[in-house]
């Protein structure tokens, strides 16, 4: 495999998993300029920053090097081996967001496993293009929608279905310190 091919199957890889420049440069520990040269076979990587490259896209380093990629028919992991994810400064607001099923290629859905901690600042309302299923793990929130007075108290084991383009955001429960939450997004919505 030549050095073009290499850089290809890093923007497939990344592509397929729906996330952006930005985020794989920030898990991968590089800058959004380097992760555009690589994908664009601008430079020549060092077998360290692909090691680190393949971490960040969660698969193994010998698939980098794969002529051709199939998509896989099934990927199984388990919940705590999700990639974590850096986006929107959520450790000020005490968000961990955790990327499930990142090795599936070319997958429809997105599934995130997000924990909620108190946090430095209060996230404001937010609305994304694709329909979002939200199921509480742990804990409690309160989940707005639209505005502050459409509120909704979740607990453990409650599901919210929300369709696209909804302004929304959540809180932990006064009194509650922690909460966990599975959520899952169409593929449309970029990581």
């Amino acid at each position: 495999m030549d050095l073009l091919e290499l850089s290809q199957n890093i923007k497939r890889l990344r592509l397929s998993q729906n996330m952006t420049v930005e985020s794989l440069a920030q898990n991968s520990g590089f800058s959004k300029g380097f992760i555009s040269r690589l994908e664009n076979f601008r430079i020549t990587p060092s077998l360290k920053a692909l090691q680190n490259v393949a971490a960040a896209l969660g698969v193994a380093i010998t698939d980098l090097f794969q002529k051709d990629m199939e998509k896989p028919l099934y990927t199984l992991s388990k919940l705590d081996e999700g990639q974590e994810l850096i986006r929107d400064d959520n450790f000020e607001y005490g968000m961990h967001y955790h990327v499930l099923a990142h090795q599936q290629i070319d997958r429809k859905l997105n599934p995130l496993l997000v924990e909620y901690r108190k946090g430095k600042l209060e996230r404001d309302f937010l609305m994304h293009d694709s329909d979002e299923f939200f199921v509480l793990l742990e804990g409690e929130l309160n989940f707005y929608i639209s505005d502050n007075d459409t509120c909704e108290s979740m607990e453990a084991n409650d599901t919210l279905y929300l369709t696209a383009n909804v302004p929304h955001r959540v809180s932990l429960v006064p009194g509650c310190d922690y909460a966990k939450a599975l959520i899952i997004y169409e593929n449309s919505r970029k990581l």
